[in-house]
């Protein structure tokens, strides 16, 4: 039995040899295919990729099958990020992108993201259709143009960095940072944005050094993604240069990873709240801020205190990216180190969260961790965190059926609200609150905890572990 090609909140992954294998991603190119055919049969589709194993065979292979199907591929040479490819999809008017991405996942899996012709990630509506089209394909392959048989639009080059690249000088001060003289650490993480922030940075006269400014399918032997314990180099580059600011960006550069001068780790809560409150101070927004369910209520502090709407989205940037499209926010972030800004991408932007800080600490010319405790004084104390844990069938079985219920305490505390966006999110009169999500793929629940002072975090947070397996 053929398996099944589901696609998640970003896409459809799985490991490669194992459920990536080339005769699924012929179905799941087939039912993509089918697809954008079924909008525009004469339509052009962008075909990129991260730098991972196979990238390049996987992109002529979906060339193939595109062109099958009477679409001109649009293809991408070297690896390009995530947010590259949605501008380069707005600007060259195409009916999508396929990009063959496992983001941040380790270095086995591979995987492919859709985007459609706004440049956003595809919404359920979308993929539900896409997973309709690959189940039509199954039961009939023939019906489908096999790869390569009929004589469809020959492939075309396209190179997105340059418009691309223009389009992040456009939004990012980027005189401001070469003025304060600050140095800034890169790690693209072996990744798709090598060349990118770095090459940017560099053009403007602003000094910068890469780590793992090289391709490596297996990602030095981890996952590339830009989190606290993975950034050591880095840390060690700063340093080694004296810089002022360490970024980072994950495998397909669509996430980021921020690091103090002192080599702190700024956990993505905290850059989604810096950078919303200094976008409202400089560029003058007022539009709205997006966050998902599981981010800080800083960022709902800060809403209060500039008299800005909140929009409080499930996890997943396409909900995101949808408010982006309307103009309803300046800024919309996740916890998962997602962002993007209004008048730009509806899609998570790794390369410029990255910049937007350094403009942010080259023209306040104070450290994060001091803008911070700044923002701590103004509106109040947030502690966030999140903790996985593994079920097993029985804990599952019976949590799942508690999750159902609202309960009115916990913890020896009243619960003010039960929020039902997305999961369970738990709310108490002292500002703190808990939200389980079960991951959809996996045995395991995502627990999100924010309390107003870090002992109090620690208490809810083993009170949050403990109503699990209670």
């Amino acid at each position: 039995m053929a398996t099944q090609i589901k696609f998640g909140t970003s896409g459809w992954r799985a490991v490669m040899a194992d459920e990536f294998t080339f005769a699924n991603v012929r179905r799941a190119v087939h039912g993509i295919a089918g697809y954008v055919a079924s909008k525009n049969p004469q339509g052009k589709v962008i075909v990129g990729r991260d730098p991972r194993f196979l990238g390049e065979t996987l992109c002529s292979m979906a060339a193939e099958i595109l062109s099958g199907h009477g679409l001109t591929p649009l293809m991408i040479a070297d690896p390009a990020p995530t947010p590259a490819i949605s501008y380069a999809v707005t600007q060259t008017k195409a009916d999508g992108a396929i990009n063959f991405t496992a983001s941040h996942n380790p270095p086995e899996y591979n995987g492919i993201k859709f985007s459609t012709p706004d440049g956003a990630p595809a919404l359920p509506e979308v993929t539900m259709a896409i997973e309709s089209e690959i189940a039509a394909y199954d039961a009939d392959p023939q019906s489908s143009s096999k790869d390569g048989e009929r004589s469809g639009p020959k492939q075309q080059s396209l190179d997105p960095r340059t418009t691309y690249l223009s389009r992040l000088r456009e939004i990012v001060d980027l005189e401001i940072i070469r003025k304060s003289g600050i140095k800034i650490a890169f790690d693209p993480m072996w990744g798709a944005a090598r060349g990118y922030s770095d090459g940017l940075l560099r053009d403007a006269g602003i000094t910068v050094v890469a780590v793992h400014d090289y391709r490596d399918v297996l990602f030095g032997g981890h996952a590339p993604e830009p989190d606290d314990e993975l950034l050591e180099d880095l840390r060690h580059k700063m340093r080694e240069m004296g810089a002022a600011m360490g970024i980072a960006t994950d495998g397909d550069a669509d996430r980021f990873g921020i690091v103090d001068e002192d080599g702190t780790f700024i956990q993505p809560n905290y850059v989604i709240a810096l950078l919303f409150d200094y976008l409202v101070e400089t560029r003058g927004w007022k539009n709205g801020v997006g966050k998902s369910v599981a981010t800080t209520n800083l960022v709902n502090a800060l809403a209060a205190k500039h008299k800005i709407e909140v929009h409080e989205t499930p996890v997943g940037f396409k909900y995101i990216g949808e408010l982006i499209k309307q103009d309803k926010i300046l800024i919309g972030g996740e916890e998962s180190a997602g962002l993007s800004i209004r008048q730009h991408v509806p899609e998570k932007d790794g390369v410029l969260a990255g910049l937007l800080c350094c403009e942010m600490v080259a023209r306040r010319g104070q450290s994060l961790g001091k803008q911070i405790k700044a923002l701590f004084a103004d509106v109040g104390s947030f502690y966030p965190t999140r903790e996985n844990f593994r079920l097993t069938p029985e804990v599952k079985e019976k949590f799942t059926e508690k999750l159902r219920r609202d309960p009115p305490e916990f913890n020896g505390s009243k619960v003010a609200s039960a929020v039902r966006t997305d999961g369970l999110k738990l709310l108490f009169d002292n500002g703190s609150w808990v939200c389980y999500r079960l991951s959809g793929t996996e045995p395991v629940v995502r627990v999100y905890s924010e309390a107003r002072s870090e002992p109090e975090l620690k208490n809810l947070s083993a009170a949050a572990k403990a109503w699990i397996f209670d």
